[in-house]
């Protein structure tokens, strides 16, 4: 009888080792898969974060070269322009040359050559890693304001804190594809920018007194879509304001981590 409970006893043992073994078994193939579908998932996050930087990076490119080509063409080309035709009026009718003429020709080629320093600072590709956001856009906001002769002001308020430089690099082309909508669309005559840190986030605001536009039935297009996208990317809140005939306002609530938090 001792025998058959021994036996029982051991079978019973077994089993219940198998079951646990079993269970074990399951449980570690189950966390393997979690841990792997995690893995793959931060992958892809990364992989994007990394594809939309370096699309951002080719566009703040393009958008230089876009703006240095218009500027040539329209600003500088139109000057020369005038400075070229005064100068045969003053060839074919040399009575005509004084020394105000002259006065006004040096202006004009001043202003030319003043215009061309300022597109060539725009040329610099480097600004973006080389400096942070904000001297990036403080530079747009000064070429605007001296070739376009729109109200332009930047206000920075708080600590500044530091900033992962592939955020940056994002964050200034959110900022440099909202100035470009105010100046293709708005008509406005002023564009600001707030820049607030606070303890734990940066929150900056874009700000025109233009036409405005009902955001939830006219959505302007894939320039805003991106806007949208690369806030989320960045683990940024997004926010837009306008009414018609009122401007805009677009809000970016970007949460401020330490250089560890990316690593």
């Amino acid at each position: 009888m001792e025998r058959e409970e021994i036996q029982l006893l051991i079978i019973s043992f077994s089993i219940v080792l198998f079951t646990l073994l079993l269970t074990l078994f399951i449980l570690f193939i189950f966390f393997q898969k979690k841990k792997s579908k995690f893995v793959i998932e931060k992958m892809q996050d990364e992989l994007l974060f990394y594809s939309e930087l370096t699309k951002a990076k080719i566009e703040i490119k393009e958008q230089t070269l876009t703006t240095v080509s218009k500027e040539l063409h329209d600003n500088i080309g139109q000057i020369l322009s005038v400075a070229l035709m005064q100068m045969n009026i003053l060839i074919e009718n040399k009575e005509l040359y004084t020394e105000e003429s002259l006065v006004n020709l040096k202006f004009l080629v001043n202003k030319s050559l003043s215009e061309i320093r300022m597109l060539s600072k725009l040329m610099n590709g480097d600004i973006v890693l080389n400096s942070s956001f904000i001297d990036a856009v403080s530079e747009d906001l000064e070429r605007i304001r001296q070739l376009k002769k729109i109200k332009c002001e930047l206000q920075v308020n708080g600590e500044i804190q530091p900033i992962n430089k592939g955020h940056e690099t994002i964050i200034y082309r959110i900022l440099q594809e909202s100035i470009s909508n105010i100046l293709r669309h708005s008509h406005s005559e002023t564009i600001g920018i707030d820049i607030r840190f606070l303890e734990n986030n940066c929150r900056i605001a874009i700000t025109d007194t233009g036409n405005g536009f009902d955001y939830q039935n006219d959505p302007r297009g894939n320039g805003l879509a991106n806007i949208i996208t690369r806030a989320e990317l960045i683990g940024a809140a997004f926010d837009i304001q306008s009414e018609l005939g009122k401007g805009s306002t677009i809000t970016i609530d970007y949460p401020v981590k330490s250089e560890k938090d990316y690593a």
